[in-house]
């Protein structure tokens, strides 16, 4: 199949396919004109790879665990575990961040808020 059709069928962008391959995620075969074609299996790799970018993970990393997907060996998924493990110590390492800022924030409100409560609220003359 040519390359829209991959895109359509994987619900991805042709840009995306280009990228992908690009980036050493993807292969095609090109032929005498220089099109690309792909195989059925391409559009299951391609909803693979899309998985892992949903999952947080950047191009570099999926190429670290494509091995895994291409050559199975006990090897290559001890490899990819240990490199999704990471992934996920990164992640939540950025949650506690993100976590510690809007607790940092809720307390930057509530100051505002009693700044606006003493005196604004006071001066304003109650019936």
């Amino acid at each position: 199949m040519r390359i829209g059709e991959l895109a359509a069928r994987a619900g991805v962008s042709v840009r995306s396919v280009r990228y992908y391959e690009e980036q050493g995620l993807l292969s095609s075969v090109r032929s005498g004109s220089g099109q690309r074609h792909y195989t059925d299996e391409e559009v299951e790799r391609v909803a693979f790879i899309q998985r892992l970018y949903s999952a947080g993970l950047s191009s570099r990393t999926i190429a670290e665990l494509l091995p895994c997907v291409d050559s199975p060996s006990e090897e290559h998924s001890e490899a990819a575990l240990e490199r999704m493990a990471q992934e996920r110590d990164r992640l939540s390492a950025h949650i506690d961040d993100l976590v510690r800022t809007r607790d940092t924030l809720d307390k930057l409100m509530d100051t505002a808020r009693e700044y606006r409560d003493r005196h604004f609220r006071a001066a304003v003359p109650q019936d």
